[in-house]
């Protein structure tokens, strides 16, 4: 089974940038989807984005227009590009993988932590 391991996290002001990595420790090419999820304390974890193998991309209403989703094959690595950074942006960010859209999310990072604050 891949393990994935995100990077990247920190500390940003609000309207800042972040990017966010995420490798995984096998090919992803036939890895049909590759994703984002974040989560608050006392909250459950919410979809952020998800890359297709194929190329096609889609977003959670919330980030739309300002994260970008890219997913770099021959790195076997997952990026979240994150703009004008808002104070409720803050959270853990996981990576994730599924075989099939059906069975995404299967496989899970440890988390990486975004805190949007001046």
């Amino acid at each position: 089974q891949v393990q994935l391991v995100e990077s990247g996290g920190g500390l940003v002001q609000p309207g800042g940038s972040l990017r966010l990595s995420c490798a995984a420790s096998r090919s992803i090419y036939l890895i049909n989807v590759m994703g984002w999820y974040r989560q608050t304390p006392g909250n459950q974890r919410e979809f952020i984005a998800y890359a297709l193998s194929g190329g096609d991309t889609l977003y959670a209403d919330s980030v739309k227009g300002r994260f970008t989703i890219s997913r770099d094959n021959a790195k076997s690595t997952v990026y979240l590009e994150m703009n004008m950074l808002k104070p409720e942006d803050t959270a853990v960010y996981y990576c994730n993988s599924g075989r099939t859209i059906v069975h995404y999310p299967e496989v899970w990072g440890q988390g990486t932590l975004v805190t949007v604050s001046s």
